[in-house]
């Protein structure tokens, strides 16, 4: 949300924070950034979800501790069609897997697209899947939902579980997407890692954003790659976001 608001998108963020000083701490932060943080729902007596990230000096890998209090699920009639349907792109993720749903068929009937950013296979994310328009997972994600370990033939069984655009994130070594049923890689940019922290957030922003430009994919795929690498160069998951002018000129000289 904070890069495409940062190269001159309207964002908005539905969802749940909880009622400590953490939650405010974070609604604060992105309203900084200008993002509309009018869907916002503060549950009472809940933790918000936090994380504590350990970096890697020398290759800038991370490993997230993380936890997210059960309370900031969405219950029956909670979401507001109005707020899920306010822009032209969705963008969702697994964590609850129900309100997602809800929410890309809502979008599905509005003729919004949807993009997903998921990573773990949960109870009733076969069913959301393949609600989806754009599917961009982690690595990880294909072997774990298919049980293939060849990450490639997974991506390529993927395909059967759902009718949307596959994407699969692959790190330093940039993407793998399925166009035209056939894998094409998409090689990452060499950078000075400092931090991986929020790459694929940043993929994803980068992805959207192409879209919304009606850009040819593989010039999405590219761009995308391009700005998770930038933001790679920096501590901290928003320190490294680049500019569009940096990101321009960074893919004109590679």
């Amino acid at each position: 949300m904070v890069a495409l608001r940062r190269w001159g998108l309207k964002v908005k963020y539905v969802g749940k924070v909880g009622s400590d000083e953490l939650g405010q701490f974070s609604l604060d932060s992105i309203q900084q950034e200008l993002v509309d943080t009018s869907g916002v729902t503060v549950e009472s007596n809940a933790s918000s979800q936090m994380a504590v990230i350990l970096v890697e000096r020398p290759s800038g890998d991370r490993t997230i501790l993380w936890d997210r209090d059960v309370r900031l699920m969405y219950r029956e009639g909670e979401l507001r069609k109005e707020d899920i349907c306010s822009g032209k792109i969705l963008h969702l993720d697994g964590h609850d897997v129900r309100a997602a749903i809800q929410c890309a068929r809502w979008a599905r009937e509005a003729g919004i697209s949807t993009v997903i950013d998921i990573d773990k296979v949960e109870p009733g994310t076969p069913e959301l899947i393949r609600e989806i328009d754009f599917v961009i997972t982690s690595s990880r994600f294909p072997i774990a939902f298919t049980g293939i370990q060849d990450r490639e033939k997974a991506l390529l069984e993927l395909r059967n579980h759902t009718p949307g655009f596959l994407c699969a994130t692959l790190g330093d070594e940039g993407a793998m997407a399925l166009i035209d049923g056939k894998i094409t890689h998409v090689k990452g940019f060499k950078v000075n890692t400092v931090d991986t922290t929020g790459a694929g957030d940043i993929f994803h922003s980068g992805f959207i954003y192409g879209l919304l430009q009606n850009w040819e994919v593989m010039e999405i795929l590219r761009f995308a790659n391009a700005v998770a690498g930038l933001k790679c160069r920096d501590l901290g998951g928003r320190t490294g976001i680049p500019t569009l002018e940096e990101a321009r000129a960074f893919l004109n000289q590679a």
